[in-house]
């Protein structure tokens, strides 16, 4: 087995043992360097934001792909481990969901909306049971491909570079690419980026959710008929999949503070209970194995950087 292909293993079941860092966790730092940038260099134009988007996440793929191709074997292990374990968010995602699940099922609405508030970025203060289900169920569908599967795929094909450039292309966008009077400009490079590192493990996500759960037909009927109605070319997919798979309906009317989407109807069953949303955890958690089984298999398959030359003996 290849150092990247048992990195990413060791790297997911790290995950899955203890979540990813609470504290001190180096996305935050990220986030906080790319806050006090925008606070800088913002401007009202796309080349602006397109210049913000180069810098911060050059900055963080060009020292990684320095320091894997000076790694040797047993380095490139720790590092693909550390680096998998740091960007994957499946258990932390699981843990919240799960959360919301055991508010919804106690009856606690208001605590419910306050919880899944932590995983969506629509408003949730007057949702009623039925929208906080989906709300969590679409959050778990979308996330798992944002934070698991995506991640893993990068990660196989391109190695700590592909890790680490994935999360903060993602993490960008989670910060700048909304489209709102600030950054619907200065923001268009980096949700761009975003979507198109994002295709790939979408449509794996997808494909894994139709394979692995509950109604595989009606998975693909689902991601065939309704994903292209979404605005989002990568959560269209997923959220598609998910739905039909688990038999459900997603979409409706999703408020962003004073501004109302009438987002597509995806799937053909009934509106998501507290019982869905455990369907969906378990889901999206055979779906996260089985992308770690895949990306494992590509990495074993991909070219990897030359081992730095040993230097000679006196």
């Amino acid at each position: 087995m290849s150092a990247r292909a048992l990195g990413l293993l060791l790297g997911y079941a790290a995950d899955r043992v203890w979540a990813d860092p609470v504290r001190h966790h180096p996305v935050a730092w990220f986030g906080t360097v790319a806050s006090r940038l925008e606070q800088r260099v913002w401007r009202d134009d796309r080349l602006a934001g397109t210049a913000y988007a180069a810098v911060l996440v050059g900055g963080v793929v060009l020292p990684a792909a320095g320091a894997e191709r000076r790694a040797g074997p047993a380095t490139r292990v720790v590092t693909t481990a550390a680096a998998t374990w740091l960007v994957l968010g499946g258990t932390s995602l699981d843990r919240e969901a799960a959360a919301v699940q055991a508010r919804l099922e106690v009856g606690d609405l208001p605590g419910a909306r306050a919880q899944v508030g932590r995983i969506v970025g629509r408003s949730t203060a007057d949702l009623d049971a039925a929208g906080v289900a989906r709300a969590a169920v679409e959050s778990v569908a979308e996330n798992t491909s944002d934070a698991v599967v995506g991640a893993l795929v990068w990660g196989a094909v391109a190695g700590l570079p592909g890790l680490l450039g994935f999360r903060a292309a993602n993490t960008l966008d989670a910060m700048v690419g909304h489209r709102t009077a600030r950054h619907d400009r200065f923001g268009w490079a980096g949700a761009r980026l975003d979507d198109v590192l994002g295709l790939p493990g979408a449509r794996l996500t997808a494909a894994l959710a139709a394979a692995a759960g509950p109604d595989h037909a009606g998975a693909l009927r689902a991601w065939r008929r309704d994903a292209g109605a979404h605005p989002s070319p990568n959560a269209g997919p997923v959220e598609a999949a998910f739905a039909g798979a688990l038999g459900v309906t997603l979409g409706g009317p999703t408020t962003y503070g004073d501004r109302t989407e009438d987002r597509p109807r995806l799937g053909d069953g009934a509106a998501p209970t507290a019982h869905d949303v455990t369907r969906a955890r378990r889901l999206a958690a055979r779906v996260g194995l089985g992308a770690a089984v895949v990306s494992a298999l590509i990495a074993v398959r991909a070219p990897t950087p030359p081992l730095p030359p040993r230097r000679p003996r006196r």
